[in-house]
């Protein structure tokens, strides 16, 4: 990819797309993590001398203006973090991103300015990568840096197209993002250890058929663990399963026992008949579920044979958590192992995104990880097919 050490920005208005998809209540943002991420490539550009023009998307709305998902409340707190003052230019139908009256706010910017624009989704071809809008939208600056990882999977117009034409580079957070999560496909050091959960296999099959012949060993805990239990011929009651991957996951099981790879799965779960805090639970072992129980996280003899396993890695990826972790009564498991991985000494250690960036928060560890990734799933994508359309466009 061509990065910032590519390009000098030095009295040039640069549009930069961001990922400011952030959790939004009553007008407030929640988490500001994805907006602390993208200040030292802002702060860079502005060291340089450069007029910042950004934009982002921000949840799913359906294709025009709707106040619920403007990106206003994002402003306050990006100012925040910059320390300067950001002038927001949206919050009517009349204002969005590629608007005849967004171009003639941006052209009156003041040099050295940072502005944001609203919600690239309130704009019909955003989706579609509809050429006409990423030409309008390359009139709002004379160069492009794509620092929005999180979206970097997606070929849509603010991330893929207007870089046609623009001089196009990657932020900082992109190029961490990239390099990091390349180092665990193309360069890990071993013994190299993979720990996957979350709810379906369907969803991480790529990732495992990618990743079994460059690891040491596999760590499948969640509800996808059910689906190669049962494979195996193990009784799993009522937990989720899909039972169309039955003969995938034994597929898999056999292509690990080729490779001499360990492919770990939970030995005992908590199991219970309700997803609820307080509802009655049992420890049993994986393959022995009682109808009508569900397997809600990996029990305590796992969580301990899952931490023992990882002692001595040299390289860690973590994806998904081990149980239901959002309910307090099925996290043990998940925060077991995200605090085994966070304690190893000398490892590289990556969490690829998604629920397990919220666990290692919830834990309080996060910080201890050698990278955590903004985006799941363009981590899980990275981690499948080796690129993403947003490296592709920046080649």
């Amino acid at each position: 990819m061509r990065t910032l050490k590519d390009f000098d920005a030095s009295g040039k208005r640069v549009l930069v797309r961001v990922d400011f998809n952030v959790p939004v209540k009553e007008g407030k943002v929640k988490d500001e993590t994805r907006v602390s991420a993208a200040i030292p490539t802002l702060k860079h550009l502005l060291e340089q001398g450069a007029t910042l023009v950004l934009f982002s998307h921000l949840g799913r709305p359906k294709g025009g203006f709707e106040e619920a998902s403007s990106l206003a409340p994002v402003a306050p707190v990006l100012q925040k973090h910059l320390g300067r003052p950001v002038i927001f230019i949206g919050g009517s139908p009349e204002l969005t991103p590629a608007s005849e009256a967004v171009l003639e706010r941006v052209r009156a910017l003041p040099a050295g300015s940072v502005a944001l624009l609203d919600n690239v989704r309130f704009e019909a071809g955003e989706e579609k990568n509809d050429e006409a809008l990423a030409r309008k939208y390359a009139r709002l600056g004379d160069a492009f840096v794509l620092d929005a990882f999180g979206s970097a999977h997606r070929a849509h117009a603010s991330v893929t197209g207007v870089a046609q034409f623009l001089p196009s580079y990657a932020g900082f957070l992109m190029e961490k993002e990239v390099s990091s999560i390349k180092r665990v496909i193309e360069n890990p050091e071993k013994p190299y250890w993979v720990v996957l959960g979350g709810a379906k296999v369907s969803d991480k099959i790529g990732v495992i058929e990618n990743l079994l012949p460059r690891v040491s060993g596999m760590v499948i805990g969640g509800a996808m663990a059910f689906t190669f239990i049962k494979a195996q011929g193990g009784k799993v009651g009522a937990s989720l399963v899909e039972d169309d991957k039955l003969e995938l996951a034994r597929g898999l099981l056999k292509r690990a026992q080729e490779l001499e790879v360990k492919l770990l799965l939970p030995s005992d779960v908590v199991a219970a008949q309700k997803i609820e805090a307080g509802a009655q639970t049992q420890v049993v072992l994986a393959d022995q579920i009682p109808e009508g129980w569900m397997g809600l996280d990996i029990g305590p003899e796992s969580a301990r044979a899952f931490a023992a396993a990882l002692q001595g890695a040299k390289t860690v990826l973590w994806n998904g958590p081990m149980g239901v972790f959002e309910v307090d009564d099925f996290a043990k498991g998940t925060l077991a192992v995200g605090q085994a991985i966070a304690e190893l000494k000398g490892a590289f250690t990556v969490i690829g995104g998604g629920d397990s960036v919220a666990a290692a928060n919830k834990l309080g560890v996060a910080d201890k990880f050698s990278h955590v990734s903004t985006g799941g799933g363009a981590s899980l994508e990275l981690l499948e097919l080796g690129t993403l359309p947003g490296i592709e466009a920046l080649s």
